[in-house]
């Protein structure tokens, strides 16, 4: 592999790349802009389907809100190690106003498996009595990379 294999395969991720990541447990930050337009960004589960990130949020969730205000926001999926990264600036859609029993359910199932592996119904199960938003959020423009080393555009002097 040679003295520089410590770096990993380095660039722009390919789209079975992307998916094959946004498959594993690595948590999403989500970025909306409030009432007064200032960014709130939160870590959450995802799920990457269909070309859009699936979110799911309690009824009194604050970025929620935001999102139903004002569709924009920004999404970071990234690791320690390898450096793999996807960031997305997304437009949001609202699938589901918080409701029990909607769609949201199946999506969050999947998710508490990923995340929490075999006991995460046992953490989804007792609150499926708690109201939740669907929403999707749809890539207007994304940017990927992976490996430890700088972006050519980045070793300009």
């Amino acid at each position: 592999m040679g003295e520089d294999s410590w770096r990993g395969k380095v660039g722009p991720m390919g789209t079975d790349e992307v998916t094959r990541f946004l498959e594993e447990p690595v948590f999403a930050r989500v970025a909306t802009l409030d009432e007064h337009g200032w960014p709130y960004v939160v870590p959450m589960w995802h799920e990457w389907k269909d070309g859009r990130f699936w979110v799911v949020g309690r009824k009194r969730s604050k970025w929620a809100k935001n999102l139903a205000s004002d569709p924009r926001c920004a999404v970071t999926v990234d690791e320690y190690g390898m450096q793999r990264k996807v960031v997305a600036q997304c437009r949001a859609e609202v699938v589901e106003e918080p409701n029990v029993g909607g769609q949201w359910v199946e999506i969050a199932r999947r998710m508490s498996v990923r995340y929490l592996g075999e006991h995460g119904p046992d953490y989804l199960e007792p609150t499926l009595e708690w109201s939740r938003w669907l929403i999707a959020l749809e890539p207007v423009q994304v940017w990927t990379w992976m490996g430890n080393d700088w972006a050519p555009s980045y070793k300009e002097r």
